[in-house]
């Protein structure tokens, strides 16, 4: 058990040295063309935090079904805050969709794009459009602010026992196969 533990610890920890070698390693070109844009939206930022009690946190979709966190235990959560005004978050998500579909069959991750905005219609709309194979929500419930400080887009993952193992706010390039890797790390640990 101990030993589990520790392959845990260090598996996140792993995860979250990639994460933030990923925000320090930004395309510098793409940081200046969209600069303005960037600034107004978001900060590149990864935090390493203490989640909150996840059991109030829940999300709705297009139907009206509701997830909550809690429910979702023993999967790895990859949650995007975002809204379809938001050029960073435009930006990032044909990388998201990318990354979703690389796992496409994997029951034991999830993705939820949540519409900070809740205009699910407008924003279900935006990703028929584009052909995003992303499920969107907009919450059900408060969103704590370790979750979602204030500035889009914000991801946010979380283990198998629903623990917050990263945070990052800023557009990102979800291909970099670190990512994938770290993502894998953590589908492949024990709870």
């Amino acid at each position: 058990m101990n030993m589990q533990f520790k392959n845990l610890a260090i598996r996140s920890g792993l995860f979250m040295m990639t994460v933030m070698t990923l925000a320090a390693c930004g395309n510098t070109d793409k940081n200046k063309q969209n600069n303005v844009e960037s600034k107004s939206t978001a900060t590149e930022e990864v935090t390493a935090m203490e989640a909150p009690e996840a059991s109030g946190i829940s999300f709705k979709d297009e139907s009206g079904k509701i997830v909550s966190l809690p429910s979702l235990k023993g999967k790895v959560v990859f949650i995007n805050f975002w809204a379809t005004w938001c050029p960073p978050c435009i930006h990032e998500m044909p990388s998201i969709n990318q990354l979703k579909q690389s796992f496409k069959g994997n029951e034991d991750i999830v993705f939820l794009m949540v519409d900070v905005d809740n205009k699910i219609a407008q924003s279900t709309a935006f990703m028929k459009e584009n052909k995003y194979d992303l499920p969107v929500y907009v919450p059900a419930s408060d969103i704590p602010s370790d979750y979602l400080g204030g500035a889009i887009p914000t991801t946010v993952v979380l283990d198998k026992k629903g623990e917050m193992v990263g945070r990052m706010e800023g557009g990102r390039d979800y291909t970099d196969p670190r990512i994938m890797d770290a993502l894998n790390e953590l589908i492949e640990a024990d709870q």
